[in-house]
């Protein structure tokens, strides 16, 4: 089979990417650059230079493929960055499913649990979740034009599109290049961190999402339909108590409290406001992470056979990817 993957030099791209590779596939990979070494190492990666915008490599690409990954995105947890999140997140996946529509092939598109119904503190949430619950997402960059691209998707879903949707929770794992989700792991690991955020979250490991990613090209389900990619759930000071050791460091002392959360925001707002430039830590973000994002993936485990390794496995292999790839002098 070959694939054609956007987002390979990310870390659910890079893994999806290498288990592809290692099972013999054939994968094309859209690069807007030359990637750092070691990226693409190991792999049998056939690079296509050019970027979701580039309509002409698209055609080609795509009409070359037998099916098409599409996890290439903009992260950005805050309030600016509105219009550019919406050009890639929204109308870049515009493009490449109207694309695959055009040259007749499957489609997977990743998306984000962020995109779904948050949870509560006594419950998860699933596929069917009314948006709404406990106040519903936090409306900002990344979530709104997150959002967007799924319903891109659905659109060309809906006029004859083959696709199916994944929604990945917060992943760690080795392979994070850049990194993405592992700078979590290696903001603790630089520093002692006291106050751990309020909420939570599923923790699910790359390798395992990058398998049901796979899986969905070829598994029999329905046309269109969503699966959760998640994992363990647990408040974010657990997760801080079980990631802490394994940097060297020690754990949280207790969780943000509501003045806390506020004056973070505010002044993290305050700085975007001085300098033009949004911190990490900002209201959209502090208002995210004092969330209960709590997830089943039941209809991923029965209908892609979605696996879900243990946790210590995951934050073991983050840590040391982590470690040896950022933390080296």
């Amino acid at each position: 089979m070959r694939v054609f993957l956007t987002g390979a030099t990310g870390l659910l791209g890079n893994n999806i990417l290498r288990q592809l590779s290692d099972q013999g596939h054939t994968v094309s990979c859209l690069t807007r650059g030359t990637p750092e070494p070691g990226v693409f190492e190991g792999t049998n990666a056939e690079l296509v230079q050019g970027d979701l915008f580039d309509q002409p490599t698209l055609n080609t690409a795509i009409a070359q493929a037998d099916a098409v990954i599409h996890c290439a995105g903009l992260i950005h947890i805050g309030w600016t960055q509105h219009e550019i999140s919406m050009r890639i997140n929204r109308d870049g996946t515009r493009l490449i499913a109207e694309t695959c529509l055009k040259k007749n092939r499957k489609l997977v598109h990743v998306g984000t649990v962020n995109t779904l119904a948050i949870s509560t503190r006594d419950t998860v949430s699933d596929e069917t979740t009314p948006l709404d619950i406990a106040g519903g997402q936090v409306p900002c960059s990344y979530i709104n034009s997150k959002r967007a691209g799924v319903e891109e998707v659905k659109k060309a879903v809906a006029n004859g599109l083959q696709a199916t949707i994944v929604h990945p929770a917060f992943m760690l794992g080795p392979w994070d290049w850049k990194p993405s989700s592992g700078r979590m792991m290696l903001e603790i690991g630089r520093a002692w961190r006291p106050i751990a955020p309020s909420g939570g979250n599923s923790v699910c490991d790359s390798r395992d999402v990058a398998a049901g990613t796979i899986a969905a090209i070829t598994a029999p389900v329905q046309n269109g339909s969503e699966f959760i990619l998640a994992g363990h759930n647990l408040r974010y000071k657990e997760l801080w108590d079980m990631m802490a050791p394994r940097m060297g460091k020690r754990g949280p002392l207790f969780r943000a409290g509501p003045g806390q959360r506020w004056v973070g925001g505010a002044t993290g707002d305050l700085w975007t406001k001085i300098s033009g430039k949004e911190p990490d830590l900002n209201s959209a973000s502090i208002g995210i992470s004092s969330q209960t994002h709590s997830y089943d993936s039941s209809r991923a485990i029965k209908e892609l056979g979605y696996r879900i390794r243990p946790l210590e496995e995951t934050l073991d292999d983050a840590a040391n990817w982590i470690k040896r790839q950022h933390m080296q002098a």
